[in-house]
């Protein structure tokens, strides 16, 4: 039998979750390996868009732990060797009609009061954003600090870096069992290992690898489509989103058809270094079927022509589906899970897992150093959802 392998820290997922703990974990100084079942960013990393983003938070806690990934990005774009098309190029959200239009220039002055850097876009100032865009929309919102990354090259940049500090990678190993007895015990599909702490950064799967501890880990695959759109002519510089995504991101009331509604569809629209465009969203829970859904592209394409007329006859090269790991509060889980001491899940981002991955590695550095954290992370405790059920 081959002996096994062991390390003080295992990490279980190898999307950018995983990347990004694994490069602060290495670089703290932990004998540290990262498992993962496919390769690098083969799973929702790769099935996303890049944005690293506040325009999108709720003013608060979430806000303010997206300014911290933001800075700390900032600082990867110095440190990692490996370019990963960081552009902090600000990003803006557009709205529909008079009635988001008001709720646009509240959520400004809510973001300023808070310290952050957002400021109210009127009719002309969209305009010079992009000639494609319709004539009639109201105006918006910007936020200067947000930017753009490529999360796949970032995945492989954080993990060039933290095999420099001594990171062992395992790839194609599933893990199929995990035990906690005197160290945590981890079977996979190519091997056994062994550690003494197991962070659970899985994503989507990360409730799979909670029942093998019996640990309920309230966590939903929340389908998305994304379409890619052919560079004939750059639409615009920057990241924008349409006001009603946050309506939908946070399960609030809007105006929209009832298509649109259905699928949890809002305009999204991220231009790429290459100048190729990503077009999106939806959001929807469909259990984990990726099957790209017709009726959802043409929903979201029939959306995008209400804020791009102009862009009619643009080519769409193919579309494809992620899932966001969704929680019912919208925050993600970075704790330790106390009835297992040495076993931390990072997971349930959502959408928001490009934005927040460099803190969430820091953050989970600092637990297992037992370090004063960056953020306070009690609204990010496994037990918050512990009190619910139980009430």
């Amino acid at each position: 039998m081959a002996a096994k392998h062991h390390a003080e820290v295992a990490i279980i997922g190898g999307g950018i979750m995983g990347c990004a703990i694994a490069y602060y974990v290495s670089k703290a100084g932990f004998d540290c390996m990262l498992i993962e079942k496919g390769d690098i960013a083969s799973g929702t990393s790769s099935r996303c868009d890049g944005n690293i983003t506040i325009v999108d938070k709720d003013p608060g806690f979430d806000s303010k732990m997206s300014m911290v990934s933001q800075e700390l990005t900032v600082d990867l774009a110095k440190e990692l060797e490996i370019p990963f098309e960081y552009r902090p190029l600000g990003s803006i959200l557009v709205c529909d009609n008079d009635q988001e239009m008001e709720a646009a220039i509240d959520w400004v002055k809510i973001q300023n009061e808070a310290g952050l850097k957002f400021n109210v876009l009127d009719r002309s100032d969209i305009k010079q954003e992009s000639p494609f865009f319709a004539d009639d929309i109201p105006g918006g919102l910007e936020c200067e600090t947000d930017s753009l990354i490529n999360p796949y090259l970032f995945c492989y940049a954080l993990i060039d870096k933290a095999k420099q500090y001594g990171l062992k990678l395992f790839t194609q190993r599933e893990v199929t069992g995990l035990a906690k007895k005197d160290a945590f015990e981890i079977s996979t599909s190519n091997g056994e290992f062994t550690a003494k702490k197991v962070i659970n950064a899985a994503g989507v799967w990360a409730p799979f690898l909670g029942e093998m501890l019996d640990v309920d880990i309230p966590i939903k695959p929340r389908k998305g489509h994304i379409m890619v759109g052919a560079r004939q002519e750059p639409v615009m510089m920057r990241n924008v989103m349409e006001f009603g995504y946050l309506m939908n991101k946070f399960e609030r009331e809007r105006i929209a058809d009832e298509e649109t509604q259905k699928h949890g569809v809002a305009l999204v629209l991220e231009p790429t270094e290459s100048q190729n465009f990503l077009l999106g969203s939806s959001r929807e829970f469909v259990g984990y079927d990726g099957r790209v859904d017709i009726n959802v592209i043409r929903t979201m394409a029939r959306r995008a022509m209400r804020f791009y007329p102009k862009m009619d006859d643009f080519t769409m090269i193919r579309a494809y589906t992620g899932f966001r790991p969704w929680t019912e509060d919208h925050l993600p889980i970075v704790s330790e899970v106390e009835e297992i001491p040495g076993f931390y899940i990072a997971a349930g981002h959502e959408g928001d897992g490009i934005s927040l991955a460099t803190v969430t590695g820091k953050l989970i550095q600092q637990m297992i150093s037992e370090e004063e954290t960056i953020i306070p992370v009690d609204p990010l405790r496994f037990d918050r959802f512990q009190k619910v059920t139980s009430s």
